[in-house]
C-alpha cells in the first residue's frame, strides 16, 4: 500500500521524515493493522483485502500534510498521530468498553513519543519539542472532528475505498488533486474540493466505506477479537503491555496455549452470520453498537456537499439513523 498511495500524496518522501519512519516505535505499525483485526477472518468482505497498515496510513497522512502545509510539527504530528496504535488497533476499544468514542488508544501518545530517545533525539535535531508534535488536533488540516475533511479522513479514505473495491488509483488521483486549503463555517482551515461534481463523487465513496465501518461482520470480529484478548489476559497468556507489541507477536502467543489458540482458530474461521430482531438467550450471541463517522466535504464558495446535494444528504441521513438493536452470532 506505500508505494501505490504515497507518491499520489507528494512526490517524494522529504528527507527529515525519512529519519523518522525508521524508529523503532514507527517501525512496528507497520505490523499493526488498519482494519482491526477483521482481516484475520474468513469473511468475504474482508478475506481478500491487501494488506494496509498503521505504518501506511500515518505515513500518508504526514505526506498529506506536508503537501498541504510545508510544516514540520504539522507533518510530525500526523506521522505520530497513531504511534501508539495497540494491535488490532480499535478492537482494543472494544476490549475497554470505549468503542462509541474510540478514545482510550489514543492515550499514550505523548509518552510513546516522549519514551522514544531515537524520535527525541530527532526531535531536538529538528528543533522541535513533543507538545508541538503529539496531539494533531492542534492542527485542523491534520486532524479535525466529523464529519469535515482532515488528512487522517482522507487518507483512511483513500485507502480503504482502494483496499475495497470502491474506487480506483485514478479516481482516487482525481479526488486528490482537486483537494485545496480552504476554511470552513468557523473560519478554521479545512481540506476543500474546487468542484462540485468530485466532491459529491467523494462522498458517495466515503459513505459506502462509513457502511463498512459499522457492517455486522465488522462490530462482530472486533467484539468477538476483543473476547480472545479479554480471554488470554485473564489467563495470563497475554499482559497489558502485550498489547503494544506487533500482531505477529500476539498472534504467536495466542496460538501456542492451548485454549486461546482454539478462541483464534474460531475468530479466524468466522465467514459468515445468523442474525435475531430478539435476543435468542444462548451463548455467543451480542448486540453490538457502533461508532458511526461519515465526511459531508467542503466545496469553495458552495458550502459541505449535503446542503447541495439532496441525494447524498438523505444518504447521509440515512446512514445517521442506523440502529444497530439486532442480535448477531456466528454461522454454524
Amino acid at each position: 500500500m506505500i508505494e501505490t498511495m504515497a507518491p499520489i500524496y507528494h512526490e517524494e518522501i522529504p528527507p527529515f521524515l525519512r529519519d523518522f519512519l525508521s524508529t523503532p516505535p514507527m517501525e512496528r505499525l507497520r505490523e499493526v493493522g488498519m482494519n482491526c483485526g477483521c482481516e484475520y477472518t474468513a469473511f468475504p468482505r474482508f478475506a481478500k483485502i491487501p494488506p494496509y497498515t498503521r505504518f501506511d496510513h500515518s505515513l500518508g497522512v504526514a505526506l498529506i500534510v506536508w503537501h498541504f502545509t510545508g510544516d514540520r510539527a504539522q507533518t510530525l504530528a500526523g506521522l505520530f498521530h497513531d504511534i501508539a496504535a495497540p494491535v488490532f488497533a480499535h478492537t482494543v476499544d472494544f476490549l475497554d468498553g470505549d468503542h462509541l468514542r474510540q478514545e482510550s488508544t489514543e492515550a499514550n501518545t505523548e509518552a510513546m513519543i516522549a519514551s522514544s530517545p531515537e524520535i527525541m533525539a530527532l526531535l531536538k535535531k529538528q528543533g522541535l519539542g513533543v507538545e508541538q508534535v503529539s496531539e494533531d488536533h492542534r492542527y485542523p488540516i491534520a486532524n479535525n472532528d466529523s464529519p469535515a475533511l482532515s488528512a487522517d479522513r482522507l487518507e483512511y479514505t483513500l485507502g480503504n475505498a482502494l483496499g475495497y473495491g470502491f474506487a480506483g488509483l485514478a479516481e482516487l488521483r482525481a479526488f486528490y488533486r482537486d483537494l485545496t486549503v480552504g476554511t470552513d463555517e468557523q473560519g478554521r482551515e479545512e481540506l476543500s474540493f474546487r468542484t462540485p461534481e468530485v466532491a459529491a463523487d467523494f462522498a458517495a465513496v466515503a459513505l459506502k466505506n462509513s457502511r463498512v465501518y459499522v457492517a455486522d461482520e465488522d462490530r462482530f470480529a472486533m467484539e468477538t477479537l476483543a473476547g480472545v484478548l479479554r480471554l488470554a489476559l485473564k489467563r495470563g497468556v497475554l499482559c497489558r503491555a502485550d498489547l503494544w507489541r506487533t500482531e505477529g507477536e500476539v498472534i504467536g502467543k495466542l496460538e501456542r496455549d492451548a485454549v486461546c489458540g482454539a478462541a483464534w482458530s474460531r475468530f479466524c474461521a468466522l465467514d459468515a452470520l445468523r442474525r435475531s430482531k430478539s435476543c435468542p438467550g444462548e451463548d455467543g450471541w451480542l448486540c453490538i453498537d457502533a461508532k458511526k463517522r461519515w465526511i459531508d466535504p467542503l466545496v469553495l464558495g458552495k458550502g459541505r456537499v449535503s446542503a447541495w446535494n439532496g441525494s447524498l444528504r438523505r444518504e447521509m441521513e440515512a446512514f445517521r439513523a442506523l440502529d444497530f438493536d439486532i442480535w448477531l452470532s456466528g454461522a454454524e
